[in-house]
């Protein structure tokens, strides 16, 4: 038997999250420390449902789900989003395996019967190769739910059995990259999770965002500073319990990129990366991520790496791997209501738009900087 409760985020369930994700899928956007940043800084609307063992003693947590209650404008119907808040990129509910086809319908009849709680969920980033999206599937199937397939993506993903590009071109172009930037001076990379250095290493990846491009468009975290304070609050709280770093490429001391890690269970994830514009022929993003992919898979603890990126950066091409993500749109409910109508008619436009978009960059715009294989 198995029974959900709807708590605030606040809530400390740190130990019991901490067994939980030693036997369960991953995702550290879930992890209670980071739901409470999101809470503290009032950056989100959230709710944590929590999944709960019957009978065990003590009792035991095998399932953790966050939804962010959204609404798109002050008139419209709400819906939960699966991502619990900006800057989270993936959705899955955090489950134990052998409890998946148990938890996942206990969470949907927790939110059905709660009269504070729209039936609307929407997921995005949705790892469908979790067991949690094959419990969900089977759901869909015994209520006669008909969900919304938005899109279907992949992800570069990287584990410690397959993913590596070992050998070709892409392994002969770091070699060369690095080689060249080793004659500038001496090259080395840093990757400390002790607290104060997290912190510090932080502020170092912030202030060489803003000086990027992306500052230039407005989209780094410093330029908006409700952000700002989140994303210093998240890191915060992750190095915290060591579930964070940040990982710098330098130059005689100096660092010219920034990867900032966030770990759960066995899974690392490369967050943010940010660079100096100035060393972009060397591809010091990608040489950094290899590195540090290097760096984990020779320690015990990191069995594999989740990009957080799409399919075609920089990091598609250092990776073989890939892992197939979902959005999709569904209500429990007994039938669509307005909301699932609206906010399916969102997604599509939404996606129509993005499609759009992008298309019309690739004709007119020059390709902007990255840290990528290809940059020099």
């Amino acid at each position: 038997m198995i029974s959900v409760t709807i708590d605030p985020p606040g809530l400390d369930v740190g130990p019991r999250w901490d067994d939980l994700v030693r036997r369960a899928s991953s995702n550290v956007f879930m992890n209670p420390a980071a739901l409470k940043a999101v809470s503290d800084t009032g950056f989100a609307t959230i709710l944590m449902m929590l999944a709960w063992e019957q009978g065990a003693e003590p009792r035991k947590l095998v399932g953790l789900w966050a939804l962010q209650l959204r609404k798109t404008a002050p008139l419209l119907p709400a819906v939960l989003e699966a991502l619990p808040y900006n800057y989270a990129f993936l959705s899955s509910p955090v489950v134990d395996p052998a409890f998946a086809d148990e938890v996942i319908p206990a969470f949907f009849a927790a939110i059905e019967s709660s009269a504070e709680l729209p039936n609307v969920v929407s997921l995005k980033s949705f790892d469908a190769e979790y067991p949690s999206h094959a419990a969900m599937l089977k759901v869909f199937s015994l209520r006669g739910i008909e969900p919304l397939m938005v899109s279907e993506t992949a992800r570069p993903f990287v584990t410690r059995e397959f993913g590596v590009k070992r050998s070709g071109s892409t392994r002969k172009k770091l070699r060369q990259d690095w080689n060249r930037l080793s004659s500038l001076g001496v090259v080395d990379v840093m990757n400390s999770r002790t607290p104060a250095d997290v912190e510090q290493a932080f502020e170092t990846f912030l202030a060489m965002e803003k000086a990027s491009w992306k500052g230039e468009q407005g989209t780094a975290l410093l330029s908006d500073s409700h952000d700002a304070a989140f994303v210093r609050r998240l890191l915060h709280n992750l190095a915290a319990r060591r579930d964070a770093s940040v990982a710098l490429l330098r130059v005689d001391g100096a660092a010219i990129a920034a990867q900032v890690l966030m770990y759960c269970g066995s899974t690392a994830y490369t967050w943010k990366t940010a660079y100096d514009a100035k060393f972009s022929k060397y591809s010091p993003g990608a040489l950094l991520v290899d590195r540090v992919t290097e760096e984990l898979f020779a320690g015990p603890d990191i069995q594999a790496i989740n990009s957080c990126a799409a399919e075609d950066s920089f990091m598609g091409q250092l990776w073989a791997g890939r892992r197939g993500m979902v959005d999709m749109l569904f209500d429990i409910g007994p039938r669509k209501s307005l909301g699932y109508r609206i906010e399916a008619g969102r997604l599509l436009g939404y996606e129509r738009l993005r499609k759009l978009r992008n298309r019309l960059r690739q004709r007119l715009s020059p390709p902007r900087p990255k840290a990528a294989l290809t940059a020099s």
